[in-house]
C-alpha cells in the first residue's frame, strides 16, 4: 500500500527548500525568471504518422533547425519526436509521457482534430503551451486556453491554387486536355483522410476554382486514399481500367497521392507524353522531380521549412515568457498563417530537382 508522508513530517529545513523551489517554479512559469545561457528547452513533437512524407519533411526541419539556433545561441534545443501512428489513443499516451518528462513546449499535429478539446485541457492542466500544426481543430478548442497556438496554412487557398493552375491550362490550350473533344472537363479526385479539415477543403476549392471560372467539370470518380501513396495507386489502377480513357485530370489532396497516381498510369505502360494533367499539395522533393520531368503538371507549396520555423520561433518565445503576440504576427490570440504558393514547371526551385531519382 502507498504511504503518503504529511509535510508535517518535514524537518523545517525541507520545508523552507521545498519552498523556495516551489517559488522559483511560480517565478519561472509567470515568466519572471528568463532562461539563462547554456540552459536547455525541451521540446515534444508528437506525429499523427511519421511515414507522412510532408511530416516527416516537417519534423526534418525542425530538427536542422535546432541545431542551427544551437550554434547560433547559448542553449540547447532537445527535441523529443514521437509518431502516433494514426492512433488518437496512442498519441495521447506519448504527450502523457511528454508532460511526465517535464517538456516545456508541446508541438501536436494531431490524429484526430476532433480529440483536440482533451489535450488543450491536458496542457492547461500542466501549465505546459501547446502548438498544434497541419492540422486545425475548431475554433472552440482552440480558445478553450489562451496558450494554445495553431501553426499552418489556410485549407481552402491551397485547394483554390490547385484547381487555377488547372485553370489556367485549360484556359490557355483546352485542346490538349479535353480528350474527347466534349467542350466538358473530366476528372477525379484522390481525397486524404475524411476527418482532416485540409482534404474537405482541397477537394471542394480545386473544383470551385474551375466553376468560378465558368469551366464546365464533370466528376468521374473519388475516393479517399489516406494521403498515401500506395493506396492511391491502387484506386488510381482500378480507375484506369474502368474509366481510363475517360480521364483528364486527376486532382489529389497531396503529392504523395498524385505521385501514386502517375505510378499507376507508368505501371500500366503509358507514357509521360500522354498522362493526363496530374496536380497535388506539399511541394515534396518527389513531387517536384516530378514536375522537372513532366509527369506532374503542378502541386502546391505547403511551406514545411516555414511551419517548422514558425513553430521554433513561438517555442522559444513562449519559453523565454514573452508575448507572442509582441513578435510574431499570432491572428486572433492564437493562429500563425503561412501562405500557399503555386508551382509548376516555370517556377520550380532548381536546386531542389538535382539528387534524387525521377519518379
Amino acid at each position: 500500500m502507498n504511504q503518503t508522508i504529511k509535510n508535517c513530517c518535514f524537518p523545517s529545513f525541507i520545508k523552507a527548500i521545498a519552498l523556495a523551489v516551489a517559488m522559483g517554479m511560480v517565478l519561472v512559469a509567470c515568466g519572471k525568471k528568463a532562461p539563462t545561457a547554456g540552459d536547455e528547452i525541451r521540446i515534444g513533437i508528437a506525429v499523427y504518422q511519421q511515414s507522412d512524407t510532408f511530416i516527416s519533411t516537417v519534423v526534418q526541419n525542425m530538427e536542422r533547425l535546432a541545431r542551427e539556433i544551437e550554434g547560433e545561441q547559448d542553449i540547447r534545443i532537445n527535441l523529443n519526436i514521437s509518431d502516433g501512428r494514426n492512433n488518437q489513443t496512442v498519441q495521447l499516451e506519448q504527450i502523457d509521457r511528454f508532460l511526465d518528462q517535464g517538456c516545456d513546449i508541446i508541438c501536436v499535429n494531431i490524429v484526430d482534430r476532433t480529440a483536440a478539446a482533451v489535450l488543450v485541457d491536458k496542457a492547461e492542466a500542466a501549465g505546459v503551451p501547446l502548438i498544434l500544426f497541419n492540422r486545425q481543430p475548431v475554433e472552440e478548442d482552440m480558445n478553450r486556453w489562451e496558450n494554445a497556438y495553431y501553426v499552418g496554412a489556410q485549407g481552402a487557398e491551397s485547394g483554390t491554387l490547385q484547381g487555377e493552375i488547372v485553370r489556367d491550362l485549360w484556359q490557355s490550350d483546352a485542346t490538349s486536355i479535353d480528350r474527347n473533344g466534349d467542350g466538358i472537363l473530366q476528372y477525379v479526385m484522390l481525397e486524404g483522410q475524411p476527418s482532416h479539415q485540409d482534404s474537405l477543403l482541397r477537394t471542394s476549392h480545386s473544383v470551385m476554382a474551375l466553376t468560378d471560372a465558368e469551366i464546365p467539370v464533370e466528376k468521374l470518380r473519388s475516393a479517399i486514399a489516406n494521403w498515401n501513396r500506395v493506396e492511391a495507386t491502387a484506386t488510381m489502377a482500378q480507375w484506369i481500367d474502368e474509366v481510363g480513357g475517360n480521364i483528364e485530370v486527376v486532382f489529389a489532396n497531396n503529392d504523395d497521392m498524385a505521385l501514386g497516381a502517375i505510378d499507376a498510369y507508368l505501371a500500366a505502360g503509358v507514357t509521360v507524353e500522354n498522362l493526363p494533367v496530374v496536380v497535388g499539395v506539399d511541394a515534396t522533393p518527389g513531387a517536384l522531380e516530378a514536375i522537372a520531368a513532366g509527369s506532374l503538371s503542378g502541386t502546391v507549396l505547403n511551406d514545411s521549412a516555414g511551419i517548422a520555423e514558425s513553430m521554433m520561433d513561438l517555442a522559444l518565445t513562449l519559453w523565454r515568457g514573452k508575448s507572442p503576440a509582441d513578435t510574431l504576427e499570432i491572428e486572433d490570440g492564437h493562429y500563425l498563417w503561412l501562405p500557399y504558393t503555386q508551382i509548376t514547371r516555370e517556377n520550380i526551385p532548381v536546386e531542389e530537382t538535382t539528387t534524387k531519382e525521377i519518379p
